[in-house]
């Protein structure tokens, strides 16, 4: 695997640690992956909890998450949100 795909998989698994520690879902760890969907399948996923797993990754990250970044397609699934973490990370500081 090359350094993009151990970058990814680490975002993926952060994004995931995330979820479960902000949403209190972790009796449901095991089972979330980059195809878990997230807005009409997470009932934790309400107004209040995307406020809060976006602050949350925020801090995780070291990024900014922009009023217009809340959109479905971001938030359509696990895989969606750690792609957009990842694409976020790499345009906020490079080589890292």
């Amino acid at each position: 695997m090359n350094s993009t795909g151990l970058e990814s998989e680490a975002t993926l698994t952060g994004v995931v640690e995330v979820l479960v520690r902000t949403l209190g879902i972790e009796d449901r760890a095991s089972t979330l992956n980059r195809d878990t969907g997230l807005f009409g399948e997470l009932p934790e996923l309400d107004s209040l909890g995307v406020v809060e797993l976006a602050a949350a990754l925020e801090d995780r990250f070291d990024i900014v998450i922009d009023d217009e970044d809340f959109t479905s397609e971001v938030f359509e699934s696990v895989g969606t949100l750690a792609d957009f973490i990842g694409q976020r990370r790499s345009t906020v500081a490079p080589g890292r």
